[in-house]
């Protein structure tokens, strides 16, 4: 068992201790692995078990971070929250967001975990969780019951009690691209309902892109697109253990498992990492209790949408805290080439592009936070669609130039430089040591790490995997310009640009009547005070940086 939270985090000051629910550790989460026993490819080769496979082991070490930082004193008020209608304390990747403060908490939260890990991985669960109990209350809403929302409420209090990992089976394999889920050929391509009784469905189907897949407790099914009344049996959303019958994980390993580190120290990427799997459901039995909608093709479209935009939030703080990597990498990189970007400008002006695209993107998500309006249906916080997407289009389309800066400051040499095994190499060591180095207060090991470093996050195999799931990881840049655009109030800009110019050409009735663009007035924002209303909890204190003045 794990140690439980110190008895002075609270839920606010003065309140009394709240519970908590079993909150793990990294060597519980791995431990908790063992109990499972999926099928899993990687490489070709059948899997015997997970936790102890080597080219695993990046990625279980990369959730394992969210876990016991949830046990460090000074994060625990960050990585964790109170559950209101529980009042336990469970993990903050599966709280369900009550305030504002929440949505600004739950961003820094991510942005810490990924300054350790790169990318976490676990906060998809966050966002789905909140994604599914948003539906689960408009459906409800819409029947006049509620069934939904008390079915998606006993399965988060478990999940949030036995402090469970979930890999989100959103991305189906999709076939042919031009044809919707019912019109393909091999109806497998998407993940559908094949059978309903009285006891649960059966499911059968390919998703395609599911992050951390091998090493997850359980899956949750999503659909990846709206569904029409032709697709309705592919409108299904539930939860499966990894191992239940008729799944089969098919993944690539994690970071860089394979690479030499038999002398000096290990690559970032061979520590932490991500695997994501092709996961095949064949007959896959699912009881009612783990059934969040079927057929209910017309709520699939508004599943995504909330999905979407909680996890492009995320996004945002996952990649700054990968910008902060690049950020203290190439200013370490710097000064062991023997410059301060301080006193030199072709420096000093790449570093402060790396440090604007950064904390640029990362500015949406504190907007997109404190613009979050309160779900109507379920309570539940949702953060603000346009600026959520801006910062992820932002992250998305300049994950490149903060390659490209983080390059520009470091130099050639961080892909020129001999193998790690050089190091150790009595013929060329020595000799290496004294002319490959630069600074004279920075020795040349110290200089080879941090090139190795920067090497490993921008220019390698794990590097190019980094571009690529910022560019794609919750959409691609144009499904957020459409969410953009679609969110965007133009037509109060319009308006505005009218009463100005005096014009008086439209009367009120013909903007609402004749002219589409005019009707999207500043949805959410209907007075100086927004729609937040005060008192709300607000971000709990950030735990001290080194060297700052708070430490």
């Amino acid at each position: 068992m794990s140690a439980s939270l110190p008895d002075s985090i609270t839920a606010a000051e003065g309140a009394p201790p709240v519970s908590a629910a079993h909150l793990m550790t990294a060597a519980d989460y791995r431990e908790s692995l063992r109990r499972y026993r999926p099928v899993v490819y990687v490489d070709g080769q059948l899997i015997d078990s997970v936790a102890d496979a080597p080219n695993l082991q990046p990625g279980v070490n990369a959730l394992g971070v969210t876990y016991d930082f949830a046990h460090r004193p000074e994060m625990a008020p960050l990585m964790t929250a109170v559950q209101s209608i529980s009042g336990k304390r469970v993990n903050r990747m599966l709280h369900i967001n009550e305030s504002a403060g929440d949505l600004l908490n739950k961003l820094e939260a991510v942005r810490l975990l990924c300054q350790e890990t790169g990318c976490a991985q676990r906060y998809l669960a966050h966002d789905a969780l909140n994604a599914i109990g948003q539906v689960s209350a408009r459906i409800d809403d819409a029947h006049g019951s509620t069934e939904h929302r008390a079915r998606f409420g006993a399965y988060l209090q478990r999940v949030q009690d036995e402090d469970l990992s979930l890999g989100i089976a959103m991305t189906d394999a999709k076939g042919d691209r031009s044809r919707k889920p019912h019109q393909q050929a091999n109806p497998d391509t998407y993940v559908h309902i094949v059978e309903r009784n009285a006891q649960g469905i059966v499911i059968s189907g390919t998703k395609a892109i599911v992050t951390g897949a091998p090493y997850m407790h359980e899956f949750l099914v999503m659909p990846g697109r709206n569904m029409g009344v032709e697709d309705a049996a592919f409108a299904v959303c539930c939860a499966v253990p990894v191992d239940a019958k008729g799944i089969t994980i098919v993944a690539r390993p994690a970071g860089r498992p394979g690479d030499k580190v038999e002398h000096g120290a290990p690559l970032f990427s061979r520590r932490y990492g991500q695997s994501t799997g092709v996961v095949i459901f064949d007959q896959v039995f699912v009881p009612w209790e783990r059934v969040f909608f079927a057929d209910e093709w017309e709520h699939s479209g508004t599943l995504t949408y909330h999905y979407a935009t909680h996890h492009r939030h995320s996004c945002i703080a996952a990649r700054a805290g990968f910008g902060d990597l690049l950020i203290g990498a190439g200013a370490l990189m710097c000064e062991a080439n023997g410059f301060d970007p301080g006193e030199t400008s072709s420096l000093r002006e790449p570093m402060v592009e790396l440090i604007k695209i950064t904390e640029g993107f990362f500015a949406c998500g504190v907007a997109a936070s404190v613009y979050g309006t309160r779900d109507e249906y379920s309570g539940g916080f949702m953060p603000e669609p346009v600026f959520s997407n801006i910062g992820k289009l932002l992250l998305a389309t300049q994950i490149y130039d903060m390659h490209r800066l983080a390059h520009e400051v470091s130099g050639g040499l961080i892909v020129a430089l001999p193998g790690p095994d050089e190091d150790h190499n009595p013929a060329t060591a020595a000799t290496l040591a004294e002319v490959l180095r630069a600074n004279p207060a920075v020795p040349y090991d110290k200089r080879i790490e941090v090139a190795r470093f920067v090497e490993d996050l921008t220019a390698s195999y794990q590097g190019g995997w980094y571009s690529v799931i910022s560019l794609h990881g919750g959409g691609s840049p144009a499904a957020m310009k459409q969410e953009i655009w679609r969110h965007y109030p133009v037509g109060s800009k319009v308006e505005l640009v009218e009463r100005l110019l005096d014009r008086g050409v439209l009367t009120p009735e013909r903007h609402d009547a004749t002219r589409a663009i005019t009707q999207n007035r500043q949805p959410g924002r209907c007075c100086d005070a927004g729609c937040t209303a005060p008192g709300q909890a607000v971000m709990v204190p950030l735990p001290a940086l080194p060297n700052s003045k708070a430490s």
